[in-house]
């Protein structure tokens, strides 16, 4: 099951670096379009995303099927029922919260989850569900998102906790819980502070640090601070944008719009 799941074999390579997407539209073709675009991993939102129990269940096979990781986002832990290569649960804020979380996300003895989902198997090779069931504890990501103050000041705690994986940065709402709110596009001194705080957490528990990005480049500046899990863009973010880029290029400049309405206004005289 290890050998299948790409974003774990990703943060045990020597670099340890992967860098993910985030899908909040729902269909199996979308998923397969984000999959296939090389992606290591691919977060399926159910907590912000238009995505339901079903979409959520159709999203994990298609990327799966891909050869890639099929990550959940939600902040119910009965997501590990669609069987994701790991779970990312926002909204934690103590150590207590964290141990809670592994102890849903872990078959006994680690924890309590319940054991009987007939659609497991698939997104790991087709193993038979006894391997399943002995192999999942060690094969599964458990991610907590450090989103609120709460959290980010229990961060140290939380990072020791054994069976949390990796700590997420979620910077937007992390930066509106400490009143520092990403407004421009740049953040503030004091969230930055508060990113490398989590980052250091991370690192000193050998634990993998992660963080939610908005473009290429700054996914590219944070993977050279060291981090690890990295999502470098949403599809309800990318679609729009590239819809928009086209659309301006086809207008052209200012310059170049008002020559053709002043050749219309002509033709129509």
């Amino acid at each position: 099951m290890q050998a299948a799941n790409r974003i774990q074999k990703a943060l045990r390579t020597s670099s340890g670096v992967s860098f993910g997407a985030w899908q909040m539209f729902p269909g199996s073709n979308v998923s397969r379009m984000i999959a296939r675009s090389g992606f290591d991993w691919v977060v399926v939102d159910t907590e912000h995303g238009n995505i339901d129990d079903g979409a959520m269940h159709e999203a994990v096979a298609a990327i799966a099927a891909c050869g890639v990781s099929p990550l959940g986002h939600s902040i119910l832990v009965v997501m590990t029922s669609k069987s994701p290569h790991g779970v990312i649960v926002p909204l934690l804020n103590t150590a207590d919260d964290a141990t809670s979380l592994v102890k849903f996300a872990k078959f006994p003895p680690a924890g309590r989850r319940g054991f009987g989902s007939p659609f497991a198997m698939e997104k790991f090779g087709g193993v038979t569900q006894t391997e399943y069931l002995q192999q999942a504890n060690d094969s599964l990501l458990t991610i907590v998102q450090i989103e609120t103050r709460d959290a980010l000041q229990n961060v140290e705690e939380i990072a020791r906790v054994p069976g949390i994986d990796v700590l997420f940065c979620g910077p937007y709402d992390l930066g509106n819980n400490i009143g520092y709110p990403i407004l421009d596009g740049t953040m503030h001194d004091e969230l930055k502070d508060a990113v490398a705080r989590i980052q250091r957490a991370a690192k000193e528990n050998q634990k993998a640090s992660g963080i939610y990005t908005t473009s290429g480049d700054q996914a590219r500046q944070y993977a050279d601070q060291g981090f690890q899990m990295i999502s470098t863009a949403t599809d309800a973010v990318s679609l729009p944008a590239s819809m928009q880029s086209a659309l301006t290029a086809a207008r052209g400049s200012y310059v170049h719009s008002a020559l053709n309405m002043a050749k219309g206004a002509i033709r129509g005289k």
